[in-house]
């Protein structure tokens, strides 16, 4: 029995042996943080998001993921404001170990979390449209400032709907109000004037009291900059409801949020980096993924969305070209490298923005977007100076 029995135990650690060189070569993975407003007013736009970042993960990792490793994204709710953005910040970084963090989120959550990502020396890229100006050593942009998409609108506007006198709406938070900024100096620019300003909470649904104002000014234009998602649909859908026509101009919409709005968008005009209906090889690709890999599941890509997935991809190329994901190496590398994807070739390479091709679009009947003009690159002007 005992020389049966010692037997057994040299098997056993045999195998054991067999196994342990095995786990050893598993390679860890690259591990991408995506705090997102799971909950709260960005849960409209949020899982379209992740599935961007989930496809281009899925690329990455059939080519044999980035240099070599495995790469694994791990979406936490921010809850769409600056308290759980906090949380998410650190607990990806702390807790999961993220090499990088990239995602989309309010303005409120992003000046929250980029302090935090900048501290522990992880790259960020913010992937949303937002009022411009955020700036850091490790945070990257590759989605539009008001640059670039406030001067073709009102011009547009101005020209062809002959809106001189305007209304501007925003939420009141950082986004909102740095949007409208950017619009009323445009709308003086070109000799408008401003009738009335309002602004409302974040969290606040009910826009009667704007919208009475609006009646009692009765413009020729409204340009409005709400959070992204739900703030968009309420404040459209009242509109519509109170039987206001008059053109309006929205820096803040995106193909999701009208969808979801039913016909309540229909009219409105907006312009952007990124549109299902632009004509491209790229474009055409990764819609074909996206339906493939999400079927019914699949949420409308958008000019929310879409930039994460490019940013994931940028992420990749930067760490390929550094050969390795140390942080300090990669922001060297990131401006460097240009990912030609859905929008074409996108470079953050003007003080950690991007020249962005901008498109002029409108809301359907049906809440689809069509696209009525392409503006072509436009850059992003100064944002963040001392980069240079």
């Amino acid at each position: 029995m005992r020389k049966v029995y010692g037997i057994q135990l040299l098997l056993l650690m045999l195998s054991i042996l067999a196994v342990a060189p095995v786990r050893s070569q598993e390679k860890k993975p690259v591990v991408i943080a995506i705090p997102v407003g799971l909950s709260g007013v960005n849960s409209v736009v949020a899982p379209a998001v992740v599935q961007s970042a989930e496809l281009a993960a899925d690329e990455l990792n059939a080519k044999g993921g980035i240099i070599g490793q495995p790469v694994k994204v791990v979406p936490l709710d921010d809850e769409s404001g600056p308290a759980g953005a906090v949380k998410a910040f650190n607990t990806g970084i702390r807790q999961d170990k993220a090499d990088v963090i990239i995602t989309m989120e309010t303005s409120a959550a992003r000046n929250a979390g980029a302090p935090i990502a900048e501290r522990a020396k992880v790259p960020f890229i913010y992937t949303s449209f937002y009022e411009g100006r955020a700036c850091g050593e490790y945070l990257f942009v590759n989605a539009w400032v008001p640059e670039q998409v406030v001067p073709p609108l009102i011009k547009f506007m101005t020209d062809e709907k002959n809106a001189k006198r305007w209304f501007a709406v925003g939420s009141d938070y950082a986004f909102g109000r740095g949007m409208i900024e950017a619009a009323k100096n445009t709308i003086k620019d070109m000799g408008g004037t401003i009738l009335g300003e309002e602004y409302q909470p974040l969290q606040q649904s009910d826009w009667t009291a704007i919208i009475s104002k609006i009646r009692a000014a009765n413009p020729d234009g409204i340009i409005y900059s709400t959070s992204g998602g739900g703030p968009n649909i309420d404040f459209l859908k009242q509109l519509k409801a109170a039987g206001l026509t008059m053109p309006i101009g929205s820096l803040s919409i995106d193909e999701l949020t009208a969808e979801a709005g039913g016909n309540a968008a229909q009219g409105v005009y907006y312009t952007g980096d990124y549109f299902t209906g632009i004509d491209n090889p790229e474009n055409k690709r990764f819609l074909e993924a996206m339906k493939k890999k999400f079927g019914a599941e699949l949420k409308t890509p958008n000019a929310l969305s879409q930039q994460e997935y490019d940013g994931v991809h940028a992420y990749a190329m930067a760490v390929e070209k550094a050969g390795t994901t140390n942080a300090d190496a990669v922001i060297k590398a990131l401006p460097t490298v240009a990912f030609k994807g859905p929008r074409g070739p996108v470079q953050m390479n003007k003080q950690h923005h991007a020249p962005l091709p901008i498109y002029l679009a409108q809301v359907q009947a049906d809440g689809k977007t069509k696209v009525l003009k392409d503006f072509g690159l436009i850059d992003p002007g100064d944002q963040c100076p001392k980069l240079k």
